[in-house]
């Protein structure tokens, strides 16, 4: 493929990521629960369907169904693990820390592939051995940077916001 090969997809797929690092890291730091954290939030959902919807429509790494599409299915289990609870505030005693805890891991999951994308792309390896070694690489560092920021701040998150009355 020459560098003047146009793919909508993958252009439609690369719009959907860097609009979903962005907003996904917007929700994460910005201020919870208010008006501009929700409207931010069906941004992500939004611009998190539309990623994986397109990955699901790229083939042409394997040229068939492949692992990425896989962890596609996965990464919208996650987005919609997280969204079904707030948007339905069920389980009652339980849905922020569902939405708490599938949310982060979608976002994680956002930037570990983000981080496969980036060392392939960028580093050279030799083979599929290589091309793999740099996506487990990149996805390992991402999840257990990611594990322990999630696991640390899910306390203070759930306290904080779990005595607020749902709205």
């Amino acid at each position: 493929m020459d560098i003047y090969h146009f793919n909508i997809v993958g252009f439609i797929h690369f719009l959907f990521a860097i609009l979903s690092m962005v907003v996904g890291a917007l929700v994460i730091l910005l201020r919870k629960g208010d008006r501009k954290h929700k409207i931010l939030g069906y941004m992500y959902v939004f611009c998190m369907v539309g990623l994986n919807i397109s990955a699901l429509s790229i083939y042409q790494l394997f040229g068939y169904f492949g692992p990425f599409h896989v962890f596609a299915l996965f990464s919208l289990a996650t987005v919609f693990g997280g969204f079904i609870p707030a948007y339905r505030k069920k389980p009652r005693d339980t849905w922020l820390e569902y939405h708490y805890e599938f949310m982060n891991w979608s976002v994680v999951g956002l930037y570990a592939a983000f981080w496969s994308e980036t060392f392939t792309r960028f580093f050279s390896f030799s083979g599929m051995t290589g091309f793999w070694a740099l996506i487990v690489t990149a996805t390992v560092i991402t999840v257990v940077i990611g594990a322990y920021f999630i696991k640390k701040k899910k306390p203070y998150f759930v306290m904080k916001f779990g005595s607020k009355k749902a709205d």
